[in-house]
């Protein structure tokens, strides 16, 4: 249980962050292609006998590129829709060859938080400090870049695309372990999307953004833990009415300016 709080409050906080970025800027079907195209390196892993983290993180950096490379000149829809499905099927291969059954390649998909061991934290740790000073240093170009994009033309688009989708990979390949790649978007898409109906400046939704992640991952585990129910569900249906519940806010609040 303390690997599991210890290790969720990091997926929170990272997931929330790069979150309100894929929010932002409209990256909701990324977030999705993402971590459920980057299966097919931890089936590819498993078969080769490898860690499953590795494979994961591969090929999720390199859907992030091929989305980034082949948007570059036409729809980005496309290409994310493409990429994704090019993946899923290289996962399809790499499991037909194998001949047992994988636990670990079973929880990549559906999550097992409760099943963290104490050495997968620090490689954990060490991605979410990758991440977060990544997005510090990005954080003022990719805010021109996603709130004014008409005024950020002199900024160099196609390389911050890239290093956002790499964000996204590399969020993507700490957060899948604890909540798996079928909901990895539920934490990254809810939370932040709630924040910013509660407030539209953008220091504090993220630290909302947080608050709200780090509520729900908390009490996913602890519905998770007394239920024996799937951790994923408890992140979705959570992250769900956070959103429902600030669409509220901001609905009422529309309403009583206009009184």
């Amino acid at each position: 249980m303390v690997h599991a709080w210890i290790v969720a409050t990091m997926v929170a906080i990272v997931g929330a962050s790069v979150g309100f970025f894929v929010v932002m800027r409209g990256s909701a079907f990324v977030a999705h292609a993402i971590p459920n195209g980057s299966f097919a390196g931890a089936a590819a892993a498993s078969l080769v006998g490898v860690s499953t983290l590795l494979g994961l993180g591969v090929f999720a950096v390199a859907g992030a590129l091929g989305i980034g490379l082949l948007g570059r000149r036409g729809r980005h829809d496309v290409a994310t829709a493409l990429t994704l499905v090019f993946m899923l099927g290289l996962g399809a291969l790499f499991l037909s060859f194998s001949v047992e059954y994988e636990p670990q390649v079973f929880s990549l998909l559906f999550g097992e938080v409760l099943g963290i061991s104490s050495n997968e934290i620090w490689p954990t740790a060490a991605l979410s400090v990758v991440c977060l000073l990544t997005l510090a240093v990005l954080w003022r170009p990719l805010l021109l870049n996603s709130a004014l994009p008409e005024s950020a033309r002199a900024l160099p688009a196609f390389r911050l695309e890239l290093c956002f989708l790499a964000l996204v990979a590399l969020a993507t390949t700490m957060t899948v372990p604890v909540v798996g790649t079928t909901l990895i978007f539920s934490l990254m898409i809810g939370p932040p999307a709630a924040a910013r109906s509660f407030t539209a400046r953008p220091h504090l939704a993220l630290a909302v953004a947080v608050g709200i992640a780090l509520a729900v991952v908390w009490a996913a585990i602890a519905l998770s833990y007394q239920t024996n129910l799937p951790i994923g569900f408890f992140v979705a249906v959570a992250a769900a009415s956070a959103y429902t519940v600030g669409r509220l806010w901001s609905w009422l609040r529309r309403g009583r300016r206009r009184s």
